[in-house]
């Protein structure tokens, strides 16, 4: 069942840019918001619409892409990991039809291989979901201003061998399709019932196809399955 596009009212007041001179207004920025948990989607509408207007919340990748072509928002505020179409393939479809938009890329992975490969597609941010709402407000307004920013929790974190290595194509095709949205689900913070509750299967199923892929892959815990996942753009 595919998702549908929650618009929400526009206001026409406007904002200062806070690394603006005072004298200097400018319109308030339209963002969009995309992410899969809806009580993320409404926390993020109550943060910024003191100062954006939110011009509507959608739920996957395949409906960002279209409420982003019909919205023509000035920014994207896009969790990585959504169903149907991961934030960076969403990126990827939108840039080649809007090429201004800016997306400010959310995400739980502490990943500087994931951060430089969403700044390489063309994201203006990259902000992990711990980070404070203060951080998240200077991030989106940096990308507004044409300037990248990158969480300080992930520029003090060096890629080592693990998120660098080259990941073997073959390993991932060697995953069933139900195998590898079972990963993305779990590499992606939910845990095995919510995956379950979420595919119409049982937590057993779940468990089922998480064993086997590290069994296959010869992994040896959560944190290298969620690796793997990472460096396999799974997420």
């Amino acid at each position: 069942m595919s998702s549908t596009i929650s618009r929400f009212p526009e206001t026409k007041a406007t904002t200062r840019w806070p690394d603006l001179p005072l004298y200097r207004t400018a319109p308030r920025a339209r963002i969009l918001l995309a992410d899969d948990h809806d009580l993320l989607l409404e926390a993020f509408r109550g943060l910024l619409e003191p100062e954006f207007n939110i011009v509507g919340g959608v739920s996957d990748g395949e409906t960002l892409v279209e409420a982003a072509l019909a919205l023509r928002p000035d920014a994207v505020l896009c969790d990585i990991s959504m169903p149907r179409l991961s934030g960076l393939d969403a990126l990827r479809r939108v840039h080649a039809r809007i090429p201004g938009v800016r997306f400010i890329m959310l995400t739980m992975h502490n990943d500087p291989a994931l951060a430089t490969e969403a700044l390489h597609a063309g994201a203006s941010a990259y902000v992990l979901k711990t980070s404070p709402s203060k951080e998240l407000l200077l991030a989106i307004r940096s990308a507004l201003c044409g300037r990248e920013y990158l969480c300080p929790l992930v520029r003090e974190v060096q890629p080592d061998a693990a998120t660098s290595e080259h990941v073997d194509t073959t390993e991932i095709a060697d995953i069933s399709p139900r195998g590898r949205e079972v990963l993305r689900l779990l590499a992606g913070g939910r845990t095995m019932k919510e995956t379950a509750a979420r595919l119409g299967i049982t937590p057993r199923t779940v468990a089922f196809h998480k064993y086997r892929i590290m069994q296959r892959l010869s992994l040896r815990s959560s944190a290298e399955l969620v690796q793997f996942a990472v460096r396999s753009q799974i997420v």
